[in-house]
């Protein structure tokens, strides 16, 4: 019969053990994790978005919602209510909506005590000073979410094209918008969509790869979310889906 392992031993060997995936990731939208490497944002990393605004806050807002503290760094037009209708839990987020030229400087200092930190924008990061943050990241577990271009983001997301239901012609209340979002990282390229229904994010799925342009990837198959029946199987000709530009402007929720 062998002896039992030494309890020393044993805490070296469990320490040694990679962290289960609760662990090394803060709470996200389950219809976002497919556009994520690790099924969530991973703690001590970079994620850069482009086109869309109301997707950084998504992505905020369940680890905030959960009752992780977070910051929003340059967003002077950003309205409360709209970040609080994502689910963004403003009794939780410091907010500095002017940082001027000092956003980086205020995103490092907030990573230091915050667990996420949105940056609405960063001017040319330098890949020094993206080496440092990313540093400063790993060593507090904070992620960051950076609305533009990053050195070594873990993942790129894209938004290539924007879609509202509810509004028909001339009449109608905007209901839901889909995204189509186009995420780039170690397991390639791959197209997803993502519902929100009255301003908060209710479902998404991994678009077929036989859709449109084929593109490389090396993500999983397909994954199907339920769909709701507003988004689904409109009702009246007001519910029809009206088509917006293929590359959207910024927006603010």
């Amino acid at each position: 019969m062998s002896s039992p392992v030494p309890t020393s031993l044993q805490h070296r060997i469990d320490t040694m053990q990679p962290l289960r995936l609760a662990e090394r990731t803060l709470p996200t939208a389950g219809p976002l994790r497919p556009l994520l490497p690790a099924g969530g944002l991973r703690k001590g990393a970079a994620y850069a978005v482009h086109g869309s605004a109301t997707l950084g806050l998504a992505l905020l807002a369940e680890a905030s919602a959960a009752g992780e503290w977070c910051g929003i760094v340059g967003a002077p037009d950003l309205h409360p209510e709209a970040a609080a209708r994502l689910g963004v839990a403003l009794d939780r987020c410091a907010l500095v909506p002017r940082p001027g030229t000092r956003a980086l400087g205020i995103a490092s200092t907030l990573a230091e005590t915050l667990s996420l930190v949105l940056v609405y924008d960063i001017s040319a990061p330098t890949h020094r000073d993206a080496a440092r943050l990313a540093a400063k990241l790993r060593d507090s577990g904070a992620a960051l979410i950076v609305l533009g271009d990053w050195p070594r983001a873990e993942s790129e997301l894209r938004v290539t094209a924007s879609r509202w239901s509810g509004l028909g012609e001339g009449h109608g209340v905007l209901r839901g918008r889909e995204l189509t979002v186009r995420s780039q990282d170690r397991r390639g390229v791959t197209v997803h969509r993502v519902h929100l229904e009255t301003g908060r994010l209710e479902t998404g799925r991994l678009e077929a790869q036989d859709r449109g342009p084929r593109i490389t990837s090396a993500a999983s198959p397909e994954r199907e979310f339920p769909r709701p029946a507003a988004v689904a199987a409109p009702a009246a000709d007001h519910d029809r889906p009206s088509e917006l530009t293929a590359e959207p402007a910024w927006e603010f929720a």
